[in-house]
């Protein structure tokens, strides 16, 4: 009886020690930055707004948007049409080059596809 007790205590051990060791495993590699393959990358965040642009340091604690870019939906007043425009930051008053963002306030993100209408619309803006 006592050997099955040392056997089941050691067990328990083996197993909180193998659990310990795959936890903190897949700490150290949380401050890796992602890197994507393609050029942009549409950033949603929990405010709801989305942006695009080149996103560096994804999966840190310092995450960073440049070369940002928002779309704007404006009505037509006549014909209640609405037509979205691409609008580059940095002709705000403040003129930002980039967006430093939190973390928590990354709802996902996802790659601009280099056909999709976004980045037609990006490289007619770059040009």
């Amino acid at each position: 009886m006592n050997n099955q007790r040392g056997s089941a205590a050691t067990t328990v051990l083996l197993a909180l020690a193998l659990g310990l060791a795959i936890f903190s495993t897949g700490c150290e590699h949380r401050d890796e930055a992602v890197k994507f393959d393609t050029p942009y990358q549409a950033v949603l965040l929990a405010n709801g707004s989305v942006y695009f642009g080149h996103l560096n340091d994804y999966g840190t604690h310092h995450p960073v948007l440049t070369d940002v870019f928002y779309i704007v939906s404006q009505t037509d007043p006549n014909t209640k049409a609405v037509n979205n425009v691409l609008v580059k930051r940095g002709k705000e008053l403040h003129a930002p080059d980039r967006m430093y963002l939190t973390p928590t306030a990354i709802v996902f993100v996802e790659p601009v596809g280099k056909d999709s209408k976004v980045a037609q619309l990006i490289a007619q803006a770059e040009h």
